[in-house]
């Protein structure tokens, strides 16, 4: 099992729809979540910044990725939630939501 976290800016303005989609996240897209192989999935807000961790338990993160990419629910839903969000400055190339490092883990 490996563990992602990432970052990524939502404005005030954007605040209160983001969270209300998230409460009520699409079955299509909690599905292919699941078939990504994508556990233990939590978004946190704190002010204007997103917070995501998930646990993915497969054995080839980049096929689970591209095949969650390909899905067109996801898709629908990416291009619903794009909008609302905000990428941080020191984001590398191609990201979106920013990749953080684990600097500690207590099992």
């Amino acid at each position: 099992m490996r563990r992602f976290a990432s970052v990524i800016g939502v404005s005030p303005e954007n605040r209160e729809e983001y969270e209300r989609y998230h409460a009520a996240v699409w079955p299509g897209v909690l599905e292919q979540i699941t078939r990504s192989n994508i556990r233990n999935y939590s978004i946190y807000r704190y002010g204007e910044l997103l917070f995501s961790y998930y646990e993915y338990v497969g054995d080839d993160y980049e096929a689970d990725m591209a095949a969650m990419a390909a899905d067109p629910e996801t898709q629908r839903w990416w291009s619903v939630q794009e909008p609302l969000q905000s990428p941080v400055p020191d984001r590398r190339e191609g990201e979106w939501w920013h990749d953080l490092p684990e600097i500690f883990h207590l099992d």
